[in-house]
């Protein structure tokens, strides 16, 4: 059955749903949702930031962890006649899907914290469209997209009112994510090692090692964040933007400076690249922005 969806879905195939196809999955993936996270953190509202990041990292892990444990091969392993599309953004085991699980968190979770009916709706739309490109794509099975939708839902219905509480308690929130981030770390730093010496599987680990470098590094930037910046969102509309610009572009380029790093040092290169992400955007760049008056600190 499985097979047969992916089959016709390769038999009605065209350049323009390609086309369509690769569109609706970058909205499920790492860039554009960081891109949207940290436009809320940084310009709208601090507390939101902070659940939608717990929320889809949470997602995001247990995901990883399912792949590490399940180890699925991809459709266009098993199938020969399905040619997978988009192959850069098939980095490991198949289920559940990745694109899948972070679409569901991320837009359940922002159509919880919006609350308004047709942004609903098209969160919900999004949600299915990013699922059946990855079907389209010929990247994954139908178990693994519906094991995504049940992942990323599941844990934004069950987190987004508890992370909402957890920032405005101000000492749990530092004593919460100074512990856990430390964990996160500290196991990110140690798989990363592991891999580079190549005594675990890579497809299963390496996408998992990066997330736990950003939620634990992020982690670890909320809490001091809110001991030495507590910054405040609320600016004029033109340092928001310069603050936007300025913030991403570094994200952006700490991403790309895996040029520089030799390919013999790959997972620990990932391992530094993805927690200087998570700590840049929660804590430097707000300490270095209250610097450069991009951000004012609470009174």
């Amino acid at each position: 059955m499985q097979a047969s969806v992916l089959r016709f879905l390769n038999r009605i195939a065209t350049p323009f749903l390609d086309l369509l196809a690769n569109g609706a999955s970058f909205f499920g993936e790492e860039m554009f949702v960081i891109a949207i996270v940290l436009l809320i953190f940084w310009n709208i509202s601090k507390q939101k930031g902070f659940a939608l990041y717990v929320n889809v990292l949470a997602s995001v892990l247990i995901m990883g962890i399912l792949k590490a444990v399940v180890r699925a091969p991809r459709p266009f392993v098993v199938l020969k006649d399905i040619a997978g599309k988009r192959m850069g953004t098939a980095t490991g085991y198949s289920f559940p899907s990745g694109h899948t699980t972070t679409a569901a968190s991320f837009y359940t979770s922002l159509a919880l914290l919006i609350k308004k009916r047709a942004f609903s709706i098209i969160a919900a739309i999004m949600i299915v469209l990013v699922g059946m490109s990855r079907l389209y794509l010929g990247v994954h099975w139908p178990n693994d997209v519906f094991g995504g939708l049940l992942i990323g839902v599941s844990i934004s219905l069950l987190l987004y009112r508890w992370s909402l509480q957890l920032f405005e308690d101000r000492v749990r929130l530092t004593r919460f994510t100074v512990r856990y981030g430390l964990i996160a770390t500290l196991t990110a730093l140690v798989l990363s090692v592991l891999l580079n010496m190549d005594l675990i599987d890579p497809v299963a680990f390496t996408d998992l090692m990066k997330t736990l470098a950003l939620a634990g590094a992020g982690f670890l930037g909320f809490g001091f964040e809110e001991r030495l910046v507590r910054y405040r969102v609320e600016a004029s509309l033109t340092k928001k933007i310069l603050r936007y610009l300025l913030g991403m572009g570094v994200v952006i380029a700490i991403i790309a400076s895996k040029a520089l790093f030799p390919p013999s040092v790959y997972a620990i290169s990932s391992f530094i690249r993805y927690s200087l992400v998570g700590l840049w955007a929660t804590l430097l760049f707000p300490l270095i922005g209250r610097s450069l008056r991009l951000f004012d600190g609470e009174q």
